[in-house]
């Protein structure tokens, strides 16, 4: 045998014995490092590394995003929401076709409304003014219950609506991370970004955001890929309020044209 692949083999079986002592230890190998891309954003550029991102969908449900849900039902004007479904189609395509995990989340409430909380408590009494549990009929003519699990009301809309390799998760107060299993699934899979997307941006979706923040997630909120219909009609409205509160304080700020740009430098995983 040759001096160079004596000291070849030599090398390799040293590198793996040193790494049966540290499995022994119970010390965690290096984390294989994924593929990387560079968001604009503000304050400042984010680096992601895609196999630890997701793209998460807040709450863009038939409630409030179609004509017959609860936002459309109590006069509000949803078109709001609806302007931000186009720019999301194109983030979560792009999403899919970088291998990057999606994640939905939908409002909705037991059957029973066991899950919102005691009649005297601000959750309860703020989402039964405007009719939660009240029965309905869908547009298709199907019997459906404003904001309850498994029916028209919460399903997604159809223009976003998920795969089934996506993650669902259902939740009950305006944070997605609040008595649900969704920090469990992040870790999972080993989430060190997420992408935010969905309505409405100074309820729910800053719920959340600032929740993730809270976990020790990278947040990155596209500006376009979201609505508010609260304070739409101020000078400065609440979507501005949430965009500026993100970018100084909870995490990054970029748009749709951005993050798919940005995606389209990046070549796909291997199989």
């Amino acid at each position: 045998m040759n001096r160079r692949k004596f000291m070849k083999q030599s090398l390799a079986a040293g590198v793996a014995a040193s790494a049966a002592l540290r499995l022994d230890a119970g010390e965690a190998f290096p984390e294989e490092v994924g593929r990387s891309v560079t968001l604009p954003a503000k304050p400042a550029a984010v680096s992601l590394d895609l196999s630890k991102t997701v793209v998460m969908v807040v709450d863009m449900q038939n409630d409030f995003g179609s004509k017959g849900g609860m936002f459309d039902r109590a006069g509000l004007d949803i078109s709001i929401i609806q302007r931000a479904v186009p720019p999301t189609a194109k983030v979560l395509a792009a999403a899919r076709s970088s291998d990057i995990k999606i994640v939905y989340l939908k409002m909705g409430f037991r059957p029973d409304l066991s899950d919102m909380g005691a009649p005297d408590s601000p959750n309860w009494s703020s989402h039964h003014a405007i009719g939660v549990g009240t029965a309905v009929r869908a547009p298709n003519g199907a019997e459906s219950r404003i904001l309850v699990r498994d029916t028209w009301n919460t399903e997604i809309v159809d223009e976003l609506r998920p795969q089934p390799s996506d993650i669902v998760v259902y939740k009950h107060r305006y944070s997605g991370f609040f008595q649900t299993d969704l920090d469990d699934r992040l870790r999972r899979l080993g989430t060190r970004s997420i992408i935010f997307t969905g309505c409405t941006t100074s309820v729910c979706v800053e719920s959340t955001l600032r929740d993730a923040m809270f976990h020790d997630y990278s947040a990155v909120l596209l500006a376009d890929c979201t609505g508010e219909v609260v304070g739409c009609d101020l000078a400065c409205t609440n979507h501005e309020a949430s965009l500026l509160l993100v970018e100084k304080r909870f995490g990054s700020v970029s748009t749709s044209e951005q993050f798919v740009k940005a995606l389209q430098v990046t070549p796909k995983a291997s199989a």
